[in-house]
């Protein structure tokens, strides 16, 4: 398989793709059993933020994205987001350490082992020169109902790359996005309820003119 190479940031898939991953949850009675996470149960009637990386424990990823996220959860719910989720490809069994090490109480957490929905939404890379294999492109997006909003893609994206960009998709400048997409509100400037097609990523404010 060759490498991927782009020149420009590549786009998010427009709409959320079937999907199905499993996660390890224990019942009331404290006993451990998989259950499945589908698209519908994510997406389906919600307005979600959705944050990918290369891997869980890594140092941008729990040092500032994923705290970062965590910080502002209430903020963003504010706005007008339902949820927050992050997609990491890896098994369920390090995505729940995780969380127990992040403390994470709002953020919810899509074990991506099989880099299934990393694969279709566009952002799979490989990295080999880390020994990771394939992995999920750092990014956040808005979603409408599994349509897409806004993207958040970092630069750079490809094959085996140096380093680890992390600007584009700051949970400060995502934030700062939602808080001024009135469509979250369902309603233009004067408060008149709106129909909009968010079937692509342009930017929702371009669509209010």
């Amino acid at each position: 398989m060759g490498d991927h190479v782009f020149t420009e940031v590549p786009e998010l898939t427009k709409v959320v793709p079937d999907f199905t991953l499993v996660k390890q949850v224990k019942t009331t009675s404290g006993v451990a059993k998989f259950v499945d996470i589908t698209k519908e149960q994510v997406f389906d009637g919600k307005k979600i933020v959705l944050f990918g990386w290369p891997g869980a424990f890594t140092p941008t990823c729990s040092g500032q994205q994923l705290p970062g996220f965590e910080a502002l959860y209430h903020e963003f719910r504010e706005a007008g987001i339902d949820d927050i989720y992050c997609l990491s490809v890896n098994d369920t069994f390090v995505m729940n350490e995780w969380a127990i090490d992040q403390g994470l109480v709002n953020v919810k957490l899509l074990p991506d082992g099989s880099a299934q929905l990393a694969i279709k939404l566009g952002m799979d890379v490989r990295k080999d020169n880390l020994q990771f294999g394939i992995r999920c492109w750092r990014f956040a997006a808005v979603y409408d109902n599994g349509n897409l909003v806004k993207g958040f893609v970092e630069e750079g994206f490809g094959d085996n790359v140096e380093g680890d960009p992390y600007e584009v998709s700051k949970p400060d400048n995502v934030l700062e996005w939602v808080k001024g997409a009135t469509f979250l509100n369902g309603e233009d400037e004067e408060g008149k309820h709106i129909e909009l097609d968010i079937s692509d990523s342009t930017d929702i404010k371009e669509k209010l003119g």
